[in-house]
């Protein structure tokens, strides 16, 4: 098999703001592995502020330790690729994750499958949200209503600015303004701390504006405030940065810290590690949806296809590819409203670079 890796920057229509971070372009490390007559795709998008991983950290993991731990095994070795892949390195989790996907988009084309049939799904369609940019009430309202025209139903609103009585105003407002019909989430992206997070929260639920769920109210690292939080509200917690592996998941239950986990395959390191968390979850009984970084059609294409295979409890987050101009491979997913269209061909449906 012979890896390659292909430095991208996607330009999107629209800035995306967060309580982290401001993006203008999605940045990415694409991994392709060929067998000489297929190619797998995968991707490692840079996100600093919530992984850490850097796109020259991430393409020297894949043509170092991880292309030195595949040496010798061929396309048909699919589980000892992935079993050597994780072990090549500790952390690195988004070039992991452009491997292990690359590895089973591989996989699939050689057996003329698609990515989705071959992880045991006949779907062909996923329904995501679209996340509203964090901004002032004004700037909030128009996008929600800008992003129902797109289609859209489910509405993930940036929260976690720094001013919780401000946050909860913005959410009032779109509320009024969409009405009652579109789920509203929040994303704090650990903006808040315990209390003004319960204040929001319960301030929120007295008003009538029926979040669906709260993702990350606090920082990663503090579950004893998340389970002091999701004690004391009603709305859903949903875990997010609080999760990459598996250790971190098993965290979370044994704290009561979260209703729910957000599985990211840039977060854990591939589809396999991804299929292990959504098992885990299920089994503990918390809900759980698939979302993605600022990434493009390969990642958002791989876990969609996650979905299509493991369905979720929730309305799935994988609008990322939506937000660029263009996207800088031929073939794979495509967006319709809130629909997302999965290929009909082998793999990922990706064909190649576009130049």
């Amino acid at each position: 098999m012979k890896i390659s890796t292909h430095l991208v920057s996607a330009p999107l229509h629209t800035p995306f703001v967060t309580a982290l971070r401001t993006a203008t372009h999605a940045d990415s490390l694409l991994v392709s592995i060929s067998d000489g007559e297929h190619t797998g795709w995968g991707e490692a998008p840079q996100v600093w502020k919530v992984t850490g991983d850097s796109l020259a950290g991430a393409q020297a993991c894949v043509e170092g330790p991880i292309t030195t731990a595949l040496d010798g095994l061929g396309p048909d070795d699919l589980t000892e690729a992935l079993r050597r892949l994780q072990g090549a390195a500790q952390g690195n989790f988004g070039a992991k994750a452009a491997v292990d996907v690359a590895l089973h988009d591989l996989a699939a084309r050689r057996v003329g499958r698609t990515l989705q049939g071959f992880l045991g799904s006949t779907r062909t369609t996923v329904e995501t949200d679209v996340t509203l940019s964090a901004g002032d009430a004004d700037a909030l309202v128009q996008a929600a209503t800008d992003r129902l025209r797109d289609g859209f139903g489910v509405l993930k609103v940036k929260v976690g600015t720094g001013d919780a009585a401000a946050d909860f105003e913005r959410v009032r407002r779109v509320r009024e303004a969409v009405g009652p019909e579109p789920r509203i989430r929040l994303d704090a992206n650990q903006g808040w701390n315990r209390r003004d997070a319960v204040t929001a929260i319960r301030a929120l639920e007295d008003a009538g504006c029926a979040i669906e769920l709260v993702e990350q109210p606090v920082a990663a690292a503090d579950l004893d405030a998340m389970a002091w939080i999701t004690d004391r509200v009603s709305t859903p917690i949903l875990a997010d940065e609080s999760v990459y592996g598996v250790r971190d998941l098993v965290n979370v239950i044994r704290y009561g810290a979260a209703d729910l986990v957000n599985v990211k395959l840039a977060k854990c390191g591939g589809l396999g590690p991804a299929r292990t968390l959504l098992e885990l979850a299920r089994a503990h009984g918390l809900g759980a949806i698939v979302g993605s970084m600022m990434e493009s059609h390969v990642g958002v294409g791989a876990a969609a296809a996650l979905v299509a295979a493991y369905p979720t409890t929730a309305v799935n987050d994988l609008d990322a590819a939506w937000w660029l101009k263009q996207a800088p491979v031929e073939g794979g997913i495509s967006y319709e409203g809130s629909t997302i269209h999965l290929p009909t061909t082998p793999g990922l449906g990706v064909t190649g670079l576009i130049a």
